[in-house]
């Protein structure tokens, strides 16, 4: 089969149900749909159901009517180079749970100030670099010491990160982080989940403390783009090879040039933007989304 439809649910509520993927596939082919098999990639969490007869985004349109308001992440794609060979990613919000700028600032008292403005930032509402500069400066005098607090009390990894990096690594790809954030969080995002490449802004210190600003040139929507491009070419990949994931506006050219691009649990802009939308599972959606079995995933 040229095409298959996936449906995703999430890992903590199983319920991927059979009557569900009956719905699914009596949809397609309602349609005009030749429908295979479906083979479960994980039982009551992901299933791939093969089909022709019918364009991908004629399939798309089917699922969402079949499968209603149900808690279902779905996405319909051509079978070749469905396997990525570069993943870049954003950070915050997407690979993490927390808005690491955010979390900086509750140490200062201005959490829900700076909050506001990450917030209008993301959904494309202000200019990126602007904003972060403008929270930045309202970070100046901070010791340095808290960067290490915030990491150790406030960052927690979105669920599925480590093993949708580690099989994507072990699968042969190139995973690059690319963050409107900071090194100092990029660095140990990193390592704790396995990305080759991690790029972010600098917090400039001195005498321990920030200054309120940050090294030039700025890491924002541009840079992730062209940080796709860069690794793209230098890994000899066509666009259908790769694949960019992440939430916020700052995102969207690189979701846009992607051969596959995934707003997860996105900003309405980001989400209008992606091929595929994961608003219920957690980030091994986007493994099942390459056709991967649970079996085949790396330990975390």
């Amino acid at each position: 089969m040229a095409n298959v439809l996936t449906l995703i649910a999430s890992p903590e509520t199983a319920d991927l149900t059979d009557q569900l993927v009956k719905r699914a596939c009596d949809s397609l082919r309602q349609a005009g749909a030749i429908v295979q098999d479906i083979r479960w990639l994980a039982p009551k969490i992901a299933v791939d159901i093969p089909f022709n007869g019918i364009a991908p985004n004629i399939a798309q349109q089917q699922a969402g009517i079949a499968l209603g308001n149900a808690p279902i992440d779905f996405f319909a794609q051509p079978v070749a180079d469905r396997q990525k060979k570069l993943l870049v990613a954003d950070m915050d919000s997407t690979i993490i749970q927390v808005e690491c700028i955010d979390e900086l600032a509750d140490f200062a008292g201005l959490k829900e100030k700076v909050a506001k403005i990450t917030e209008a930032a993301m959904r494309g509402e202000l200019d990126f670099a602007e904003a972060l500069q403008e929270r930045v400066a309202l970070l100046a005098g901070m010791d340095v010491s808290v960067l290490e607090k915030a990491f150790t009390e406030r960052v927690v990894l979105m669920p599925g990160a480590i093993e949708m990096v580690k099989t994507m690594n072990k699968m042969g790809a190139k995973t690059v982080l690319v963050s409107g954030g900071f090194t100092f969080f990029t660095n140990r995002v990193a390592r704790q989940t396995g990305f080759h490449i991690n790029r972010a802004n600098t917090l400039n210190i001195e005498n321990d403390q920030l200054t309120g600003t940050v090294g030039h040139p700025i890491v924002d929507a541009n840079t992730k783009l062209h940080s796709l491009e860069e690794f793209r070419q230098a890994q000899g990949l066509q666009i259908n090879q790769t694949l960019a994931v992440g939430d916020g506006a700052n995102d969207i050219p690189m979701i846009k040039a992607a051969g596959l691009g995934v707003a997860y649990h996105a900003k309405p802009a980001a989400a209008e933007a992606a091929d595929a939308q994961i608003n219920h599972g957690d980030l091994t959606a986007l493994l099942y989304l390459q056709g991967y079995h649970q079996d085949d995933f790396a330990i975390a």
